[in-house]
């Protein structure tokens, strides 16, 4: 059984206000349309380089993609 990341996204709530598909971004950050529908979901924590490539791509800051509960 694949154990959820801590790590939390808003990578659907940004991908759909910028009017992408899941496979135009996919697309425009070099992975899969499964990786990124699995990162979406939560239940993978995406490269730091991937990470900045999601942001980029999405026109914002990488703490407004991704979240990590305090201690």
């Amino acid at each position: 059984m694949v154990r959820p990341t801590a790590v939390t996204n808003s990578i659907r709530a940004l991908r759909e206000a910028a009017g992408l598909t899941q496979a135009e971004l996919a697309g425009r950050i070099d992975v899969t349309r499964q990786t990124l529908i699995a990162v979406e979901q939560g239940r993978y924590s995406p490269s730091l380089e991937t990470a900045f490539r999601i942001a980029r791509a999405l026109g914002v800051r990488l703490d407004e993609v991704f979240q990590y509960p305090e201690a």
